[in-house]
């Protein structure tokens, strides 16, 4: 059974806050389908790859963070 999408609604609003931020990092600052329909398959999957990609590396080093303090806590708890 697959599920799409996040399990906390509130995860989406934080995902959708995360992707915008990234894609001002990037300079990415208008919305690649409004360019009156124009932009290539190539254009939409670089863009959306480049976002993609940068919002795993954030996720990944936020629960490596989150495992870490967690951990850290246990250690001086013993």
């Amino acid at each position: 059974m697959s599920r799409k999408g996040p399990l906390d609604p509130n995860a989406a609003k934080a995902l959708d806050e995360m992707k915008s931020e990234i894609a001002k990092e990037l300079g990415i600052t208008e919305d690649i389908t409004e360019n009156n329909g124009n932009a290539s398959v190539y254009d939409l999957v670089k863009t959306g790859g480049e976002i993609g990609g940068n919002m795993t590396r954030k996720l990944v080093e936020m629960g490596q963070n989150q495992l870490i303090n967690e951990n850290r806590g246990k250690r001086s708890k013993n």
